[in-house]
């Protein structure tokens, strides 16, 4: 028998795990979904191309539902692969097509195409979502490949609105996404994005001066790119933990950089916050806004209440808000920096004078003497002086 015979009859992975039941407790399918900036990025051109190299690997692939905008070059993909026939639903006096679910998990394939993880089901519909559909599929021992913009996940959806000024309608939660064995983000610039869309690759030519004028503007795909980047980011992160167990914290925060800023209430904290969020997208690292609940300060106070909407200016800039109660602030910033890896504190500053600056160490002091790798970043309130600046050890 050749090399090539013995590489001919290897099983076929995907037909392995099927056979098994999956590799999920209970024979759940796995999840990977592609996700984009924006429309047009190619999410769903990726799903199709990695259908067919799966089919020509003998895996057996069907297209549950995919959505190609009218765009030739997608439809051209669809062509090789069967595709379940839809659902047709009367609503309203129009007729709308959806996935045929149940024929789907009666056909059972191995792994199946659903794009648009998204999308709002015709009333009448067994399921409001089509994320619920694929739940279903996925319980039923089937792989899935998905596809979803950045702007539907609920935690960022505020702030693409902000972003953006277009309220987001279509949510899914984010733990869909967390649940997700595997998320491939779908890159691409916003410059060329914008060309693609000037060719008539994305919508049809009637559309496209409206969409770069309004939503596909170059200022919301750069922001739209970066809360891409950064959801990636934490995803990577959380798989970076989950394999790291037993390496140094230095060895891993080597690997990926994060950031921590500290939320105290006070006149520096939304120019810290800002200055974190930079930091964190010029690191691509992971942001965090930590809040120290001390004992003393009480709840709806002026100092409670900027802290909280700083908070809240923060998980619109993309941060993970982590909140501990503690008697000490220094012991509650280098607690949690040790357990989640930081590698750059922001501090908001506050300048103390006369002897209390001579007897009694500060906060980035404290923090240093107890983590000596970890960087400290130090920012004023815009009238304070002195100006921002770094301390290292």
């Amino acid at each position: 028998m050749t090399e090539r015979d013995l590489l001919d009859e290897r099983p076929d992975p995907d037909r392995l795990l099927a056979r098994l039941g999956g590799d999920a407790p209970g024979g759940r399918g796995r999840l990977r979904v592609y996700l984009g900036m924006a429309p047009g990025v190619g999410k769903t051109y990726r799903m199709l191309e990695e259908g067919h190299r799966r089919a020509e690997r003998g895996t057996d692939v069907v297209v549950g539902y995919v959505e190609t905008h009218g765009r030739a070059r997608t439809a051209e993909l669809v062509e090789g692969l069967e595709v379940m026939p839809r659902l047709r639903n009367a609503y309203r006096g129009v007729v709308v097509e959806e996935m045929d679910v149940n024929g789907l998990i009666a056909r059972r394939p191995t792994v199946a195409l659903i794009d648009e993880l998204a999308h709002s089901n015709a009333p009448g519909s067994a399921n409001d979502k089509r994320w619920q559909d694929v739940d279903r599929v996925r319980a039923a021992g089937i792989h899935v490949i998905s596809t979803c913009n950045v702007q539907h996940l609920e935690s960022v959806a505020d702030a693409v609105a902000t972003i953006t000024g277009a309220t987001v309608h279509e949510r899914i939660p984010d733990e869909v996404l967390d649940d997700a064995d595997e998320v491939e983000l779908v890159d691409m610039s916003p410059h060329a994005l914008r060309q693609r869309m000037r060719h008539g690759n994305v919508y049809p030519s009637d559309r496209v001066e409206v969409a770069l004028d309004k939503f596909f503007t170059e200022a919301n795909l750069t922001g739209l790119r970066e809360i891409a980047l950064r959801r990636v980011a934490r995803q990577v992160d959380a798989e970076l933990e989950e394999v790291g167990v037993g390496q140094s914290p230095a060895a891993l925060g080597a690997i990926s950089e994060r950031v921590l800023v500290v939320v105290d209430g006070s006149a520096a904290d939304r120019a810290a916050v800002r200055r974190a969020a930079m930091l964190s997208g010029a690191l691509r690292g992971p942001l965090l806004a930590l809040r120290v609940e001390l004992p003393g300060t009480p709840v709806g106070s002026t100092v409670d209440r900027d802290a909280a909407e700083t908070v809240a200016y923060a998980e619109d800039l993309g941060a993970e808000v982590v909140r501990v109660s503690g008697a000490s602030l220094a012991v509650a910033i280098i607690d949690v920096c040790r357990r989640r890896r930081v590698t750059h504190v922001v501090l908001p500053y506050q300048g103390s004078r006369g002897i209390a600056a001579r007897l009694h160490p500060t906060l980035a002091d404290l923090v240093l003497a107890s983590l000596p790798d970890v960087e400290v970043h130090l920012v004023a309130a815009p009238s304070q002086r002195p100006a921002p600046h770094s301390t290292r050890p």
